[in-house]
């Protein structure tokens, strides 16, 4: 388990501090946030998939064909000769690693008890310590001496380790029970409808004309209708239990996904950082929400609500403070205190919802629930990261961000007070 959380999180961090120069390589600027919103509404429609799997069918097939489905995008990626070849990489890189989260995520609810799942979901945190080490460095290293293209080729053989190694330690997991998801037909059509509704609604917004207005409403008409069905009911209405968990889920992960993926691009651009430079936020980053995490699974008997609503207190405090990154005249070395503090908020408040999510769920439950926490967090993702795109279009361009990053950096901030509100202890 251990073992694929970091292999995903070198590749997610390693993206991270490759992506200004392998946009620019493959002269894909005009689409610059497509890499993240590709694999995000991907990673959507695996979630689903492998939910209703997982109940099913156990969670081990749907970890093996999460790895290789991961493994061709790396395949793809690496030797992308154009920006569409990378867009499909990710894409396929979206599947897999969509697929890996719900198997982990049911793994540990059917090997660990409730009192330790907390620990468990600590494990998952401290998977992203050497990847936070060693990861952003080594991509900015590779980017600058060798090509971007080893970011994702390098991995490969490593995931084909891992999968070998994980044979035995899977192939004896119990079989899945029948789902709740049977009594939801239309699960698996509704989440193609959100991840179509999430990609014309941003391409719409990127490239303004008359045409893509009636697109942009075409995407909202499907993606609002197809989230009724997806999420737990009442969970857009922020109902208390497991709707506002699911719903927490998607504004603290959103948030910080749709700033961290501009936070390279920001320093290089905007303060001349060196890829190596720009990716250490991101090292620190990772390693504050590491530690962070620590506090929620050595302390069982605190409310998970409480952690929950440090996290998103941190969380805004982190975006307001990459508010003096952001212009010209601003300090580049102030995003690593920004975002240690944000990061430590993830650290508090991910695995926490992780938890809540596990605790309102019955075994019947598991895998849809689990789906249900990963969609509205691929879904809040994709459509903020898609708003940076979109003021990053409208507003700046990726060679000066600075207005369009500051807008966003405020947005953010509001939508993790708006976090804070609706996860107060014993609200009704």
């Amino acid at each position: 388990m251990t073992l694929l959380v970091t292999l995903v999180a070198f590749e997610n961090l390693g993206v991270n501090t490759a992506m200004p120069r392998m946009v620019a390589d493959l002269r894909g600027g005009d689409l610059y946030s497509w890499p993240f919103t590709v694999f995000l509404v991907t990673s959507l429609i695996a979630n689903v998939l492998a939910g209703r799997l997982c109940d099913r069918r156990g969670p081990a097939f749907a970890l093996y064909t999460g790895v290789i489905l991961f493994m061709a995008g790396l395949l793809v990626a690496g030797l992308a000769q154009s920006m569409w070849m990378l867009l499909i990489g990710r894409a396929l890189q979206g599947f897999g690693g969509g697929t890996i989260s719900i198997a982990i995520y049911v793994m540990i609810a059917y090997v660990f008890p409730e009192r330790a799942q907390p620990a468990a979901f600590g494990i998952l945190s401290a998977a992203w310590v050497l990847p936070s080490l060693v990861g952003p460095a080594a991509a900015g290293l590779l980017t600058e001496h060798a090509s971007w293209r080893w970011v994702f080729l390098g991995l490969v053989p490593l995931a084909s380790v891992g999968a070998l190694l994980l044979l035995p330690a899977v192939r004896k997991l119990p079989v899945g029970v029948d789902s709740a998801d049977a009594a939801r037909p239309g699960l698996a059509l509704a989440a193609v409808a959100a991840a179509l509704g999430i990609a014309a609604l941003t391409w719409a917004a990127e490239h303004p004309s008359l045409a893509t207005l009636l697109l942009g409403i075409a995407g909202v008409s499907v993606l609002l209708p197809s989230l009724f069905r997806l999420l737990p009911k009442g969970t857009l209405a922020a109902r208390p239990g497991l709707p506002v968990t699911i719903l927490a889920r998607g504004l603290l992960a959103g948030a910080y996904t749709a700033i961290e993926v501009y936070v390279t691009l920001t320093l290089t651009a905007v303060h001349g950082y060196s890829p190596v430079l720009a990716g250490l936020p991101l090292t620190v980053g990772a390693l504050a929400w590491s530690a962070a995490a620590v506090l929620p699974a050595r302390n069982p008997d605190i409310d998970r609500l409480v952690f929950v609503r440090w996290g998103f207190t941190l969380l805004a405090v982190g975006a307001l403070g990459m508010l003096l990154v952001t212009p010209t005249w601003g300090w580049g070395w102030i995003s690593f205190v920004a975002w240690i503090v944000a990061s430590s908020g993830m650290g508090l408040g991910y695995s926490s919802l992780s938890v809540l999510t596990m605790r309102y769920s019955t075994l019947q439950e598991q895998g849809a629930n689990t789906a249900a926490l990963q969609v509205s967090e691929r879904v809040a993702s994709a459509v903020l990261v898609g708003a940076g795109g979109v003021l990053l279009s409208l507003l700046a361009s990726p060679q000066q961000p600075s207005f369009a990053m500051a807008i966003l950096d405020v947005s953010m901030a509001a939508i993790a007070v708006i976090g804070v509100l609706l996860v107060r202890p014993g609200r009704k």
